[in-house]
């Protein structure tokens, strides 16, 4: 048997812009070609991005994915590349035997060459399940394709059909395959690229073939794609490896003798820390130029909130592009202050001054606020600054709220809740001074000034919005309170399950009543990267209105 080349084109892909991910697909192409690659494989849903919602439902946009990957196929042909199979994934509109429109379109993996579709696969098992669900817009395959490439035969599947048992894989185990080959559009969660690996070696050991994982990367909306594709044998051995969040062709030989594996590059793993900061600037990244946006504005308070989404706004698009603004009131401190100012430098960004006080006095003089509504004012008056800022030149405004805050509601609607974009939304307290430490210590390993001012890991958090003002003035210290959260939003438990953990009555009363207080702050918080097996939004559903609340003594 022949030895075969095959490449995986790692690239990140753009829901809703046809054209642009069509040029992508011939640029790699040619980059394959280039390589003496005999197959090339693109991810899931290459042509129309991914995930794409309900656009798979409009007849206008299954014309054009359909029209475009014959185009694609054509344009492959003419340019002297017909020899070279191009597995893509596109939104299967038509049926396979007579080309009659279906029902409802099929997340398709489609084979061209010579100028032609050579071969298709209609994914089997759809996910219905966390940020998933494509029962609403796909129809399932029924079928088990097989290509054949210089006498090796290939077995191909999508994403899903590998997670679950039964479908297509199981019967690619009794076709005596060479490879099998997956296109995947699988979004980062911290920890799941073990779990990724252990499934393929399972699944690679049951079809007696190495297992070939192309994954998309990049960020869209709130999902971040990390990449990470590689290959890996039935024996368990990882054969060949991308890097994670960038795009990459990853070159592997599929031996004459099936015995004797060849090995390909193979990328470093990551720390979980490095994976969970390249998850959020990657989704940031994404938002930010999928959208049009050139630079983005945030409040810059001193605090280790928004240092650290500032650091993230710098390392994803540049500090040239980044415009902070400190909005001190009568209560802020001089060190914060003086740390705003210290950030800024270190990252250079932008940095103005913007006191608050006037525009709050000019409120008070007409509303005489106390208590929690002048706290809140306080806010507001700093959240219609950014906006203005934004409509006047243009940048994105960035929330730096995280998931503890997110989790309790310790935030204003319409003040610090502003923005179109969250980074850390995703990130609790804990691990955002984890992230923050992680951050400087990669800045000194490569000889670079740290960019966080350590007063601002170090101090005491506070929203400054009252004399001498501490966040645990309102909320039990962070360590404990992410450990509720975690045990309450993570994994479902309610007051029996968190007191049986250990955690003081008066604790878990006070954390779950907040929590169930803040699901309508949630609603309106901006969407930001997902990174943990359940963020809040499309993972976590619960109604805005509803009487429930845990039993406070379940026998």
């Amino acid at each position: 048997m022949a030895e075969l080349r095959i490449a995986i084109a790692q690239i990140d892909t753009c829901v809703g812009d046809i054209e642009g991910n069509v040029s992508k697909i011939l640029e790699w192409s040619r980059k394959a070609a280039e390589q003496n690659a005999d197959v090339v494989v693109f991810p899931e849903m290459t042509i129309t991005g991914y995930p794409i919602e309900d656009l798979a439902l409009r007849a206008s946009f299954q014309r054009a994915a359909e029209a475009a990957l014959h185009e694609t196929a054509e344009q492959l042909n003419s340019e002297g590349l017909g020899d070279l199979r191009v597995i893509v994934g596109s939104l299967g509109a038509l049926t396979l035997s007579d080309h009659v429109p279906m029902d409802r379109p099929t997340n398709r993996a489609a084979v061209l060459s010579h100028g032609l579709i050579e071969a298709a696969y209609d994914k089997h098992h759809l996910p219905n399940y966390g940020v998933f669900d494509e029962f609403r817009i796909f129809a399932s395959g029924d079928t088990t394709t097989v290509i054949d490439v210089k006498g090796r035969r290939l077995g191909l599947a999508i994403c899903e059909d590998i997670w679950q048992d039964g479908g297509p894989v199981a019967e690619l185990e009794k076709l005596g395959i060479s490879a099998l080959i997956t296109l995947n559009g699988s979004p980062f969660e911290e920890g799941k690229s073990d779990v990724r690996l252990g499934l393929a070696q399972r699944r690679a050991k049951a079809v007696g073939a190495p297992l070939i994982y192309a994954n998309s990367t990049g960020g869209q909306d709130d999902l971040v794609f990390d990449g990470g594709s590689f290959v890996v044998a039935p024996g368990g051995e990882v054969l060949a490896r991308a890097p994670m969040f960038t795009e990459h062709l990853l070159l592997w030989d599929l031996a004459e003798d099936d015995n004797e594996p060849h090995y390909g590059e193979i990328a470093p793993e990551l720390e979980n820390d490095h994976e969970v900061y390249q998850a959020v600037v990657t989704g940031l990244r994404g938002y930010i130029t999928k959208n049009g946006f050139k630079s983005v504005v945030l409040g810059l308070s001193g605090g280790i909130d928004s240092a650290i989404v500032a650091v993230i706004c710098a390392d994803a698009i540049g500090g040239e592009n980044v415009y902070g603004i400190s909005m001190p009131s009568v209560y802020s401190s001089d060190h914060s202050k003086d740390d705003a100012e210290d950030l800024a430098k270190r990252i250079g960004a932008h940095y103005t001054v913007q006191p608050i006080a006037p525009m709050v006095d000019a409120f008070q003089g007409q509303l005489h606020l106390e208590g929690v509504s002048e706290e809140n004012l306080q806010a507001r008056v700093r959240g219609i600054i950014l906006m203005a800022a934004s409509n006047m030149h243009g940048h994105l405004v960035i929330a730096t709220g995280n998931k503890s805050e997110l989790a309790v509601g310790y935030s204003t609607i319409y003040g610090d809740a502003v923005g179109g974009y969250a980074p850390i939304k995703d990130v609790d307290k804990s691990r955002v001074w984890e992230l923050s430490r992680w951050r400087n210590n990669h800045a000194i390993d490569n000889g670079e000034i740290p960019p966080i001012p350590e007063s601002s890991i170090t101090k005491p958090p506070s929203a400054e919005l009252r004399p001498g003002q501490v966040d645990q003035d309102s909320l039990p210290p962070y360590d404990l309170l992410d450990a509720v959260l975690d045990a309450h939003i993570e994994n479902s438990e309610g007051r029996q399950e968190l007191e049986a953990r250990g955690f003081k009555p008066e604790v878990v009363d006070k954390v779950v009543s907040l929590v169930d207080r803040a699901e309508w702050k949630r609603r309106q918080y901006p969407l930001g990267p997902k990174v943990t097996a359940l963020a809040f939004g499309r993972d976590r559903r619960v109604p805005i209105t509803s009487r429930w609340r845990e039993p406070q003594n379940e026998q």
